[in-house]
């Protein structure tokens, strides 16, 4: 994994630092294509590896179970990313054909193709846009641009995991939860429970805990947060772009904990909405690093969000897309507020229709509502954010 994602980035620096290349051939690494889905499938592997030395997994004697494990299809290319404690077990006990939720699996692939046909292509129409004018274009489009790529984002890559999901469930196969409403969170820990969940857990597991954790002290405690951080950072891709973008992640959760015990007020119940709005900020500023080609253009779209800066505005029709997809994710979560929510006192409407129609009728509905929103407002299509990782 190291030669094919890094090799090149690797060279470039070298040759930065020292003056020359690894490679005398200025064309070498263009005659490499990187492998589908290798980051996914190397980290599962790892999993694997990793629970057999500590004894927590019995070795997978079936050779075939192995590789269904690490080339099972629906996940492959962009998560969640599936451990071989939670996989083969349900290679050895597979879920009975009459037993498959075909309903619930229909509608999660709707749902999906919904979040990313309809909300995330439209919203990269939008951000595309602005993030290839940076230096052209207002304020204004810029904080547009910037809100409209992480919701973007958002649609995009949970809308790849509620296919992966229900593409696995018809084959008769459950995938971890990868995102549980993170834009609700109210700090950094919490969106980080919420978001790319398998990543999260897996980088916890199997890196935070391994340097440490929170068992040696303070320092050593902060110290692992920023190293996992950026070095998750450092997976999404070969760019220092991604190492900030990780890193300043692991600043702010150093920050969150080392504050947390001394701000009694910022942790009261009734500044958990503003602790959102914030959380939401933050992550939305840090995605520009995320989005941005270089850390050049990066410098140069904060400079003009926080500086009074003329330029053309964001036609009208992006700018409208971009409020009725707002307006739709904003419904979205309402929803999906009554629907996850554990509290059973607070059972919303939604919850008492599902629970007087049944469950098979409900998905039913939505199902079909998906599909018709779908084959109605399709955007021109455009490749899922997190192929490329």
């Amino acid at each position: 994994m190291i030669f094919f994602k890094y090799g090149q980035f690797i060279d470039e620096n070298w040759a930065y630092i020292l003056g020359t290349p690894l490679s005398n051939n200025p064309e070498f690494w263009t005659h490499w294509l990187l492998p589908v889905g290798i980051s996914f499938y190397t980290f599962q592997s790892i999993s694997y590896l990793v629970d057999v030395y500590r004894r927590e997994l019995a070795p997978e004697k079936s050779f075939f179970s192995y590789l269904l494990f690490l080339s099972f299809f629906p996940q492959l290319v962009a998560g969640p990313i599936v451990t071989a404690k939670s996989f083969l077990p349900q290679i050895r006990r597979p879920l009975p054909f009459l037993r498959i939720p075909i309903v619930f699996a229909v509608f999660l692939i709707l749902l999906g193709l919904f979040k990313k046909m309809v909300l995330a292509d439209h919203l990269a129409e939008t951000s595309d846009f602005v993030f290839s004018h940076i230096s052209e274009i207002s304020s204004k489009a810029l904080w547009v641009g910037m809100f409209s790529y992480s919701f973007q984002i958002y649609c995009d890559f949970s809308g790849y995991t509620d296919i992966a999901q229900g593409a696995a469930l018809l084959f008769g196969f459950r995938l971890p939860e990868n995102f549980k409403m993170p834009y609700l969170s109210a700090g950094f820990s919490e969106f980080w429970t919420r978001w790319h969940i398998s990543l999260s857990g897996w980088l916890k597991k199997y890196l935070y805990i391994s340097l440490g954790g929170n068992r040696i002290g303070e320092l050593f405690t902060y110290r692992n947060l920023f190293l996992v951080m950026a070095i998750g950072g450092l997976w999404h891709g070969a760019s220092w772009n991604f190492v900030i973008w990780g890193s300043c992640h692991g600043l702010l959760l150093i920050f969150e904990r080392w504050g947390s015990g001394r701000w009694q007020l910022w942790s009261s119940g009734w500044m958990r909405p503003i602790r959102i709005l914030g959380t939401f900020l933050l992550v939305s500023l840090l995605w520009i690093f995320f989005r941005s080609s270089d850390f050049g253009s990066s410098l140069c779209y904060l400079q003009g969000l926080f500086t009074k800066k003329e330029g053309f505005s964001l036609p009208y029709t992006l700018e409208m897309s971009f409020l009725y997809c707002v307006f739709f994710i904003f419904i979205g979560h309402i929803l999906g507020k009554y629907y996850f929510d554990d509290n059973k006192q607070l059972l919303g409407a939604f919850q008492k229709w599902q629970i007087s129609l049944g469950k098979t009728l409900v998905f039913s509905i939505f199902a079909s509502v998906f599909l018709i929103l779908i084959v109605l407002f399709s955007a021109d299509s455009k490749p899922f954010v997190y192929f490329v990782f």
